[in-house]
């Protein structure tokens, strides 16, 4: 049986091609979405012949809303999955001065992602099926002083996806919103992260796969931070604004 083909956006990151090789595994056609599309080419040629799917390249720039449209009408079938791994960090001192960084940011976590897959959603509406990804991050559930332009960002996209679920669940389109903690990728090189709570991307990946199966609706990766956030959730806002967390 044929199955259906798996979009992965920002398939660049490490978390994106760990997905786009879990849902090709799998038996998925996967079409690949990143700026300057064709240096992806040795890792769409190890998908096709690794996992013997269709695999394709496409040239995507989350922050060129303009081009979206244009974009999802140029794949070469509308996906029944499809995964945003979109994202930039940033860094928080940086953009505390640089209000243009911090823009990048903000667009990078939060516009860019709600607006290719606000078009999506309304192609899979109107189809009647589907399964839109999201990958947010635990960092949008409290604004933290080490890094509230990136959480602030996150947190929209989390609000975001919530609302396309509510919205879509009459539709036979399901929204899944990931938080996967810590993950070990370039994005989070250098930092000295807890090794019990860092998960590798190729968790990440099966995790996710898991989620579509199952029709979960807000995947945290490792469940531990579940009760971790709950935890920092409710830190009375007097006691938040002294520590350094």
């Amino acid at each position: 049986m044929t199955k259906s083909p798996v979009l992965i956006l920002g398939a660049r990151s490490d978390i994106g091609m760990a997905a786009a090789h879990r849902f090709a595994a799998l038996g998925h056609p996967i079409q690949l979405a990143a700026r300057h599309a064709e240096t992806l080419e040795p890792d769409r040629a190890d998908i096709a012949l690794r996992h013997n799917v269709p695999a394709t390249l496409h040239e995507f720039d989350a922050l060129a809303t303009d081009t979206h449209d244009g974009f999802v009408d140029g794949l070469p079938a509308l996906p029944e999955i499809a995964v945003s791994a979109i994202g930039l960090m940033g860094d928080q001192e940086t953009s505390e001065h640089d209000t243009a960084a911090a823009s990048v940011v903000m667009r990078s976590n939060y516009e860019g992602p709600a607006s290719i897959l606000a078009l999506l959603a309304n192609r899979f509406a109107e189809r009647g099926s589907g399964t839109l990804v999201g990958i947010s991050s635990v960092a949008g559930e409290r604004g933290r002083a080490t890094n509230y332009v990136y959480g602030s960002a996150k947190a929209g996209f989390t609000a975001f996806l919530s609302g396309l679920r509510n919205r879509l669940a009459a539709q036979g389109v399901h929204v899944v919103t990931v938080l996967p903690g810590f993950v070990a990728t370039r994005m989070t090189e250098g930092m000295d992260l807890p090794a019990k709570l860092t998960a590798q991307p190729e968790e990440v990946a099966i995790a996710i796969a898991r989620a579509t199966e199952r029709k979960t609706n807000t995947l945290y990766v490792r469940p531990v931070w579940w009760l971790i956030m709950a935890i920092i959730r409710n830190i009375p806002e007097a006691l938040f604004k002294k520590m350094k967390i």
